[in-house]
């Protein structure tokens, strides 16, 4: 038979067959009827897949090959509700998504039995605890931020929504969002896309951020103004100012909301053409130097009326973050804070290399922020923010344990939202109306219920690390080091953080270079003048090239 007919051709030569006999027996009764409409179908479909030319499995498999298309599409719900076992992060495990769905309902999150966790596994971790255990009497932990410069300080809670566009999400997650930041008393970034009218809203304490697009702010995309943004900047509602140097889901490479997420109302927000992807550029213009970094920092301060001003940042090249950092002291110019995100950090959209292979990921990243600013005395001056797949207390210890002042989280607010993590943010066609401007999707979210999830996971995440932090005999948040978590590194040894990583001493850097690779690498040849790379590095690659 395969001489004359290919197997691979059988579905669509049956589903002719049957369509023949189906109307043959036409009036036989509805059932002849029904086979008739349902093989017609088929036999269109199969037409349909031997006329086109784009696709040659559609060709060498009429109809056949749609088995195939139907399970690719099915795939990644069937890896996670059916495949993937309960603690397989992929990217967030099932484990992780429950307890957040449990906070934010404010039902019980307790566990019967025992962990299902295998603790001798290599790269475990656990929190040490005190046989004197503390009373704290208040889950609100906040941290002051603002320096010297600054006017108007502001006191924030160890928990905050991250940066999170509108445009990338929708404006009733926006406003859910905001709405439970202000009932928690915690702040909500807006992210690069610019400080909407869904922000305003609700009133809940925002941190502005500005990418390199300056949206909000400026004359036109990538050039900074001065007026437009006073305009937002001196808002009561807006209570911190960030530039974003960088995103750790994507360095380098600039925002990207997707074409079919630019509406009419982003495209004027943001002032860019409407159903065109909108990119920001992947450098700042308003400075090219960390000096210039500095000082234009020190501008905005001042034009925001003294509000607390700073910049997030991924770690990439060592010797561009040692820059900033040796601008500190040529300038005298403090940021007011550093948020240090993750190259585990997620977003709307981005091309796979970046989401894998781009960006140090945040325990390395922040420890390097927080080592350079003790080594020159700079760390109770700066407050550091960190951000990259926090979700419960225990991730907020090991963060504020390894350095960090506080804790942002993106995807962790959006399963309070109803995420259910089905990775289709980069389509707009998200099933709970949350990254989507199909306003057939988003009006169907429930702005004062998704709220109420909101200021519930919030609350009941530090009431959380409140009792963490009451077992290891301590009273704040604060008070966490690298020698309260401990890591397995063999089935046979266990190590502190505290031990099994290089902390510098408070002014260590301005004594020498210390014993640490990346300090005694790139140090020296770091300049506060340019971000360019060191001129031995640069030797090196041309000797290379010859």
């Amino acid at each position: 038979m395969e001489k004359w007919l290919p197997s691979r051709y059988l579905a669509f030569v049956a589903s002719v067959v049957v369509l023949i006999l189906a109307v043959l027996a036409w009036q036989d009764g509805r059932t002849a009827k029904a086979v008739a409409i349902v093989s017609a179908v088929l036999v269109v479909i199969g037409i349909a897949d031997l006329a086109q030319s784009r696709s040659t499995l559609r060709r060498n498999y009429p109809l056949l090959c749609h088995v195939r298309f139907f399970f690719e599409m099915v795939r990644p719900m069937l890896r996670q509700y059916v495949v993937e076992s309960d603690n397989e992060e992929a990217p967030f495990s099932h484990l992780q998504r429950a307890v957040v769905k449990q906070r934010s309902k404010d039902v019980l999150d307790l566990r019967p039995f025992g962990t299902e966790i295998n603790v001798y596994e290599e790269r475990y971790e656990w929190l040490n605890h005190s046989m004197r255990p503390s009373l704290v009497d208040s889950h609100d932990f906040r941290i002051d931020v603002g320096g010297v410069e600054c006017t108007q300080p502001y006191s924030a809670s160890v928990f905050n929504i991250s940066a999170m566009s509108f445009g990338s999400i929708s404006p009733n997650a926006i406003r859910a969002l905001n709405e439970g930041a202000r009932r928690g008393g915690f702040y909500h970034d807006t992210g690069e896309g610019s400080l909407s009218d869904y922000h305003r809203e609700n009133g809940g304490d925002i941190v502005w951020e500005l990418g390199s697009g300056y949206f909000g702010a400026c004359e036109r995309a990538g050039v900074f103004s001065e007026p437009r943004f006073v305009e937002k900047a001196r808002l009561a509602q807006v209570k911190m100012i960030e530039v974003k140097l960088s995103q750790g889901a994507k360095p380098g490479h600039g925002g990207v909301l997707p074409a079919p997420k630019v509406s009419a109302e982003i495209a004027a927000t943001r002032g860019v053409p409407m159903g065109e992807d909108c990119v920001s550029p992947s450098r700042h213009s308003a400075f090219d130097t960390p000096e210039e970094l500095l000082r234009f920092i020190a501008r905005m301060r001042e034009l925001s009326g003294g509000k607390p001003t700073g910049f997030k940042l991924a770690i990439g090249h060592p010797w561009e973050w040692f820059g900033i950092a040796k601008a500190m002291t040529t300038t005298g110019i403090l940021p007011d804070f550093i948020v240090v995100d993750g190259g585990e950090g997620g977003t709307g959209a981005a091309p796979l290399e970046f989401t894998d292979h781009v960006g140090t990921p945040l325990r390395e990243a922040l420890m390097l922020v927080h080592n350079t600013l003790v080594g020159l005395n700079l760390r109770d001056r700066i407050r550091i923010g960190a951000s990259g797949k926090v979700i419960t207390a225990v991730d907020i210890a090991r963060t504020l344990a390894i350095g960090a002042d506080w804790c942002n989280a993106a995807r962790g607010f959006m399963f309070a939202l109803g995420c259910i993590q089905s990775q289709s943010c980069h389509t707009d066609r998200c099933p709970t109306g949350i990254a989507t401007q199909d306003a057939r999707r988003w009006t169907r979210l429930d702005v004062p219920d998704k709220a109420t999830r909101v200021a519930n996971f919030h609350a009941n995440t530090l009431r959380a690390l409140k009792e963490l932090i009451q077992a290891a005999g301590l009273d704040h948040p604060s008070e966490f080091g690298p020698e309260h978590v401990i890591r397995r590194v063999s089935s046979h040894d266990v190590r502190s953080l505290a031990t099994l990583y290089r902390f510098l001493e408070p002014g260590e850097l301005l004594a020498g270079i210390p014993e640490h690779i990346v300090f005694q690498r790139f140090w020296a040849a770091s300049r506060a003048d340019t971000f360019a790379a060191p001129a031995e590095l640069i030797a090196r690659r041309a000797t290379k090239l010859r």
